[in-house]
């Protein structure tokens, strides 16, 4: 029996706890995905019994009821209209359910959409910064040579410019200019100010408007002539205001002007606030955090306390200047360094606990950053681990940070110090004054970490789905290219020769192409193809003359001059390559039934697309004898 689509979407609005509690709908191939204001006022009992839904849960923020494809779209057709609700994309939806979550969620979030796409520049320089410094220590040589000098420079590169890669990561989260946001992040360390690292060695002021406009013993338009260097919150913080000024800019600035007036407004204002107002208030701050440490570390439970916050002044970007103190403490005659084991503690349970999650979890993509980021931490570079995966998730953040303070407290109970600073975690062996003691540290820091994440954090079901979901598209695809029989029907021919069907399905004419352009002859003539697996191969032997930055369609030459081209889906364009995977490379050379792409017909489906294949040769008027068809 056909199901009644205007009484299952009349069923679930009527639980949803009415039209208020609604605050976005959308659909995609299989599920409608509602977000709620106050999930209490749903009856998810009832729910789960109406007909139709065969099943439900909670994800990323919305409450998601599994329909099925081809029967959901009409689901959500008859429930707009019952509801009242505007239809919503699914991008909506998701900015509705983020916007649902607790503020805290949000901003942490947000730092990981900026550090996830920048995750392998980072990744890659903190490994390779870890065993330079090594190295360097272990070999004192090998430090004064033109090799170290050379592999220094590359594994600092992407932490000296951190604020300019985060700052164009930010940009784009943001909403705004990536090219504006790259300024800004160079002006924060630009080469006329003092690298932010040597703060301590004193830097020059700007006195923008005079040096007698004080307010509260501050000095208005004081600038430090102060880069940000290691910096990241500022630099967030900066962008976000850029983004904001600029898009509101935009709306306002008559179009004529636009072009010039808007970018020279952004970068002025956004650098002007950054250098004089945010800018002092970190500088405040790592005052502030500086003293603190220096009276905290003086007693074993001040340790545990600067062991479990240190990950959170790495976030903020004020950890360098601790080397203040780990300098102070080495100067005095027999000095030793006591903060070293602090910093190397909580380096280390950081380094547990991005260990346990890149054991623990099933997401591929997860696991490929985790396990060298925690590799990175190991090795005293913490902000791959951070950045890339503990604040991301954000338990194993925290139970660092405890794991951290448990291994602080033990190295200053026992003593424990170095012989110089610059280094923690496994390179700190080649400093510390006790060997066997230190081990003992490391492994409470970083087993306590390892040992609570691994008990406290789960992976999230979003997170497993969509392992699951590319483990089947993995498993669907080598079966179809096991049972993959190549086409054997030629679809065009023409006095230069014959072009095979690229794909095996249903053959139709031109005109029946779903697009206007396509079936207008527009781009040439030839055919359509309702394919029915996702596998493309040479339609002759010739050359790979285009292939999309898109991945979705390939040009190809004959040998006798026919220049074809496939065309995987209509409007697919959009997709950005996602389920699109070429074989070959613009000049390689194919021969006839050689397989050339692979695509996934769901992704196309889910997106919202026809998956229908043209196949237009281009220069078809030039051909003689050009005819187009099933079965030539």
């Amino acid at each position: 029996m056909a199901l009644d689509y205007r009484k299952c979407a009349q069923e679930i609005f009527d639980n949803l706890g009415g039209k208020d509690n609604i605050v976005s709908a959308a659909h995609c191939a299989t599920r409608l995905r509602l977000v709620i204001a106050d999930n209490s006022k749903l009856n998810t009992e009832a729910l789960d019994q109406v007909e139709g839904v065969k099943g439900m849960f909670e994800n990323g923020g919305q409450l998601q009821l599994i329909i099925g494809t081809g029967t959901v779209n009409k689901v959500y057709d008859e429930f707009i209209d019952i509801s009242g609700v505007s239809a919503a994309s699914k991008d909506e939806v998701k900015a509705a359910a983020a916007a649902q979550q607790p503020i805290w969620k949000r901003m942490v979030k947000t730092i990981g959409d900026v550090f996830v796409p920048i995750l392998p520049a980072i990744v890659a320089s903190g490994l390779l910064m870890g065993v330079v410094e090594a190295l360097g220590k272990a070999i004192p040589n090998f430090a004064s040579t033109d090799w170290y000098g050379f592999l220094d420079m590359i594994a600092n590169t992407a932490f000296a410019y951190l604020p300019v890669i985060v700052a164009i990561s930010a940009a784009r989260v943001f909403g705004g200019n990536i090219f504006l946001g790259a300024v800004v992040g160079l002006s924060m360390i630009h080469s006329s100010l003092t690298n932010g690292w040597a703060a301590a060695d004193g830097y020059n002021v700007w006195y923008l408007f005079g040096k007698g406009i004080k307010v509260g013993g501050y000095t208005l338009g004081q600038v430090n002539q102060l880069g940000y260097q290691g910096h990241v919150i500022p630099v967030i913080i900066a962008v976000f205001i850029m983004c904001k000024l600029e898009s509101w800019l935009h709306k306002h600035v008559p179009e004529v002007i636009d072009l010039f007036v808007t970018p020279i407004t952004t970068v002025f204002v956004t650098c002007f606030l950054t250098f004089t107002i945010i800018g002092p208030i970190f500088s405040f701050l790592e005052t502030q955090v500086l003293n603190g440490a220096q009276i905290l570390v003086q007693n074993v439970f001040g340790a545990a306390i600067m062991g479990a916050i240190y990950p959170v002044t790495v976030v903020m970007g004020l950890h360098h200047m601790y080397n203040v103190i780990e300098a102070g403490m080495l100067s005095v005659e027999g000095g030793l360094n006591t903060w070293m084991p602090i910093a190397s503690s909580a380096n280390f349970a950081q380094f547990g606990a991005c260990l346990a999650v890149g054991l623990k979890c099933y997401n591929s993509r997860t696991k490929q950053v985790a396990i060298p980021s925690s590799m990175s931490a190991a090795l005293g570079i913490t902000e791959p681990a951070i950045f890339g995966v503990n604040m991301r998730f954000f338990k194993p953040f925290v139970c660092g940070m405890i794991g951290g303070a448990c291994g602080a407290f033990f190295g200053a109970l026992v003593g424990l110090g170095a012989k110089a600073y610059g280094v923690t975690g496994i390179p700190g062996y080649l400093t510390i004054t006790n060997y066997p003691l230190y081990t003992v540290m490391l492994l409470i820091a970083g087993g306590i970490a390892f040992a609570l994440t691994w008990v406290i954090w789960k992976e999230d079901q979003k997170d497993i789905d969509a392992e699951n979901k590319r483990k089947a598209i993995e498993a669907e695809k080598e079966a179809a290219q096991d049972a993959f029989k190549a086409p054997d029907n030629y679809v065009m021919s023409c006095a230069a020769g014959k072009v095979l069907a690229p794909c095996n399905g249903e053959v139709i004419a031109r005109d029946m192409i779903p697009d206007p352009t396509f079936a207008s002859g527009l781009l040439g003539d030839g055919v359509g193809i309702n394919p029915a697996e996702g596998i493309v191969v040479a339609p002759f032997d010739g050359t790979i003359s285009s292939v999309a930055a898109s991945k979705h369609a390939i040009g190809l030459t004959s040998e006798g001059g026919m220049e074809l081209l496939i065309h995987v889906g209509v409007d697919t364009v959009k997709m950005e390559g996602d389920g699109f995977e070429p074989q070959v490379s613009e000049g390689d050379q194919v021969k006839e039934g050689d397989v050339i792409l692979n695509f996934s017909k769901d992704k196309i489906a889910e997106a919202g697309y026809s998956d229908c294949v043209v196949v237009l040769m281009a220069n078809s008027d030039m051909m003689e004898d050009f005819k187009a068809g099933d079965n030539l």
